[in-house]
């Protein structure tokens, strides 16, 4: 595996430990409860602006995702999708770019 892999898979891993832990601290507070979370996505317009700048970096990540397996055909790509809406783009932009490049068969 090159150098280049191993970064990328290493901030995939980091993208998806690091801010987990923040949702963890902050489930652990406040209780389970994904209204009481997106609320708080919401508490301030710095907070807003936030959460539709990563918003808008999912869905281009995702367009691009799908517009390269459509041309590439590396099915395996399409695990970043559910990882950068499940996790976040920290963790689905450096997985996608880990499965991007990997050797051609």
């Amino acid at each position: 595996m090159s150098a280049l892999r191993m970064i990328y898979l290493a901030l995939a891993i980091w993208g998806a430990v690091h801010p987990m832990s923040w949702f963890i601290t902050w489930f652990a507070e406040n209780g389970v409860s994904l209204s009481g979370m997106v609320d708080a996505w919401h508490a301030n317009a710095a907070t807003s602006g936030l959460v539709w700048d990563l918003t808008i970096a999912a869905v281009t990540l995702t367009v691009w995702i799908v517009a390269e397996v459509a041309v590439r055909r590396n099915w395996s790509a399409l695990m970043a999708i559910p990882a950068t809406f499940m996790i976040g783009v920290s963790c689905g932009l450096p997985l996608y770019l880990f499965l991007r490049t990997r050797p051609i068969d």
